[in-house]
């Protein structure tokens, strides 16, 4: 080996160590700073549903719920991974807690209709309502709906949910409702006419995530002020980068290089699920409303997510397209 050799085989190593270290302590200063919710609160009593409840963040908050012992629905697409949770849940569910399976399928507003219609027919109260479904990379696709496919299922489906349950929740008040947003809504232009198909189409998958992350957090602040003097308040997160399945749908081999990457860096599902659980069981928020947490405290969101004025236009352009008719709705909701 020449001399010159030698000395660039030195550096590559050099930088490769170099490199290992830099992502070594960044592994170690982003765990550090990872959240846990630390309240002890019982929910005996209480009734909480959870979409997308039968992996990955959805099913730890739903573990952790029903420990507490609260009356557990676990609102999920595919009924054998949902039924394979329900037997999860139930075996680690507090003494008398109740854990109940749900079928509903965000891709088809008929379903989630069919799921709000379950719930108000069985369930006599409702005290919270973690909006935590959603997937990355679905195409571009129109839903049988006329919706964009990956909107509907991050955005339209988890508002109608919500607004099909808000007399409920109004009734089981003071009642709490989270939507799971992402950072991702940082990066997100948004107008309200950009939700119809015929623009979201032609948008990019990734920039779809980020907007349908934004929607979460435009409609849940507009729907804390209609809510709050009902009691029930409606708050938005940032779970962190989290070893899921969300985005087992994408392209190109994203599906395989996210993993990868949250595998080495990301946090576990339970360490995920800590902010959707302090928002629906610590005290310290409670009458908290219209505000955006990350790792179980309150963190400044994107200066976009806080405008007034849009997210009163994305919230009625939503109510639009939802078609939403007068009983499936209160007048002060539309």
């Amino acid at each position: 080996m020449g001399f010159w050799a030698f000395v660039g085989l030195l550096l590559v190593n050099w930088w490769t160590a170099l490199a290992f270290a830099g992502a070594l302590g960044f592994r170690f200063w982003y765990r550090r700073n990872i959240g846990f919710c630390t309240c002890q609160n019982r929910l005996d009593g209480r009734t909480a549903l959870i979409t997308g409840a039968n992996t990955g963040i959805g099913l730890e908050t739903a573990k952790d719920l029903a420990r507490r012992g609260a009356r557990v629905l676990l609102a999920c697409r595919d009924p054998q991974k949902g039924q394979k949770a329900l037997e999860l849940v139930r075996a680690e569910a507090s003494k008398g807690a109740a854990v109940k399976l749900l079928p509903l399928d965000l891709e088809s507003l008929a379903s989630v209709r069919a799921c709000a219609a379950t719930v108000l027919s069985t369930e006599p109260r409702l005290d919270i309502l973690v909006n935590n479904a959603g997937a990355g990379y679905l195409g571009n696709r129109q839903t049988e709906d006329g919706l964009h496919l990956g909107l509907q299922v991050n955005h339209f489906g988890p508002l109608l949910l919500t607004l099909l349950l808000a007399d409920l929740l109004e009734k089981s008040s003071p009642s709490r409702i989270v939507f799971v947003s992402s950072i991702m809504h940082e990066i997100a232009t948004l107008r309200a006419e950009m939700l119809d198909y015929d623009r979201a189409k032609r948008i990019p998958e990734l920039q779809i995530y980020a907007i349908s992350k934004l929607a979460n957090i435009l409609v849940a602040n507009e729907l804390s002020r209609r809510l709050r003097s009902a009691g029930v308040t409606v708050n938005s997160l940032h779970p962190g980068a989290v070893r899921t399945e969300i985005f087992r749908y994408s392209p190109y081999g994203i599906d395989q290089l996210i993993p990868f990457i949250f595998g080495i860096f990301g946090k576990t599902p339970l360490e995920g699920a800590q902010t959707s659980i302090h928002l629906v069981v610590s005290e310290k928020v409670a009458g908290v409303t219209g505000r955006y947490f990350r790792d179980c405290k309150e963190a400044p969101m994107a200066r976009t997510a806080e405008d007034y004025e849009l997210s009163k236009a994305v919230y009625k352009k939503s109510i639009e397209l939802l078609n939403l008719n007068e009983r499936e709705c209160p007048s002060f909701l539309r």
